[in-house]
């Protein structure tokens, strides 16, 4: 059979494009849709080529651990959205986070981090990095001035989630950006609340970013997956060495997952984004909500910026808070409205099409001191929706249901 070659792509394509074209050349079968490679090693045409692909001298794939060519079609899809030159999928969002550190930090460096950032992400810097000797100072996630104030002379990176979980503050990347180079240091963004559907983190200066694939990048709750994105030569020289010995890498199966779901992310975060603006302004309206937080809303501290970052629109993220007089009522509170939905799944991931709906004080956040959480304003009354694909009157109706029979109790 005649070996297929795939018409090359054109400059200047737009995301949507983009999110369903790149990716590797198809096999000589010209298949349209990306084949799954679920193999663990690849044979080599002889002992000569063996030697050189394992020593790195010629490309060639070698075993699965190393690399992929469905990874790798993930990884080119992804840099591809976000804009850098490279990326290398990890087998979760946290691995990515766990990558960046193990490639840039020693012992004796320092990082600044936003105090609101996902639990997991502090229990990493403050418990397994601080055992290796790295030290992290967290400052408010919306004032500069913190961070810059939390600068010392070892300071290496600066770490931020925008928007972050699940409160939906959001940084100035580009001021961010300015102050960690001009001590030498470097920025990263986590991005997998925004996605590059909304949000090109390296556009406003950020030098790497990390995903979750497991949210908006699959979008269908069906797989675990990380990725971390920056210049090829950092994923030669600095990332690829560390996960081909430590073998923190995604499974062709799930790359394959990821990379399909990048093709419905734009119309996706779209959609969830209209809905997640309705939901988040009828609940502003609800006499048992305390506040709403949510980007896309005039009130958010951070709107403009938002818009600005974020395409002009809020995400698809809304938090809320149930009226309550002390931290038991107000879990008592929260999790009556959340037993009372029958649409909404009760379930901590968030980017699905199905709507999920959680208390973060309990779950996401549960692993931190009552100190952290008070610090990033997860109180027990604190309510986080990550909105679906489902009608926005149905959505209504089902977190009502709750919020009507708080009322009537009052």
């Amino acid at each position: 059979m005649t070996p297929m070659t795939a018409k090359k792509l054109p400059p200047g394509l737009h995301l949507d494009t983009l999110a369903v074209r790149v990716g590797i050349e198809p096999s000589q079968y010209g298949e349209n849709s990306e084949t799954m490679y679920l193999t663990s090693s690849f044979v080599q045409p002889d002992a000569a080529t063996a030697a050189r692909r394992f020593a790195q001298e010629e490309d060639g794939y070698v075993y699965t651990r190393v690399g992929n060519p469905t990874v790798t079609s993930m990884e080119l899809r992804l840099a591809a959205l976000e804009g850098t030159e490279a990326a290398i999928a990890t087998s979760s969002g946290m691995a990515a986070i766990l990558l960046l550190g193990m490639g840039l930090l020693r012992a004796g460096d320092h990082v600044v981090c936003s105090q609101s950032v996902f639990g997991s992400t502090v229990r990493l810097f403050s418990g397994e990095f601080a055992k290796f000797g790295v030290e992290t100072t967290y400052v408010s996630q919306t004032d500069v001035s913190a961070w810059a104030a939390a600068i010392r002379p070892n300071t290496k990176l600066l770490f931020a989630e925008t928007p972050t979980n699940p409160l939906t503050d959001v940084c100035d990347i580009q001021a961010l950006a300015d102050l960690a180079h001009s001590v030498g240091a470097k920025l990263a963004v986590d991005n997998c609340f925004c996605s590059p559907a909304l949000q090109q983190p390296t556009r406003f200066g950020a030098d790497y970013i990390t995903h979750s694939g497991t949210k908006y990048l699959d979008g269908q709750g069906r797989v675990v997956a990380g990725a971390l994105c920056c210049t090829q030569k950092e994923v030669d020289d600095i990332f690829l060495p560390i996960t081909r010995t430590a073998g923190m890498v995604l499974s062709p199966f799930n790359a394959w997952v990821v990379l399909k779901g990048m093709e419905t992310l734009s119309i996706r975060m779209k959609a969830q984004c209209t809905t997640a603006l309705e939901l988040a302004t009828w609940l502003q309206d609800q006499p048992q909500v305390a506040r709403v937080f949510y980007p896309g809303l005039p009130n958010h501290p951070q709107h403009a910026l938002a818009m600005r970052q974020q395409s002009g629109l809020g995400g698809p993220v809304v938090s809320f808070e149930v009226q309550h007089t002390d931290a038991i009522s107000g879990r008592a509170n929260a999790f009556h409205v959340i037993d009372s939905t029958q649409v909404c799944s009760i379930t901590t991931n968030l980017g699905d099409t199905k709507t999920t709906i959680c208390h973060p004080a309990s779950t996401s956040h549960a692993r931190i001191t009552e100190a952290q959480r008070s610090a990033a304003g997860v109180g027990q009354g604190l309510i986080r929706v990550a909105v679906g694909l489902e009608n926005i009157e149905d959505l209504k109706a089902d977190i009502a249901r709750g919020l009507n029979s708080l009322k009537a109790s009052a």
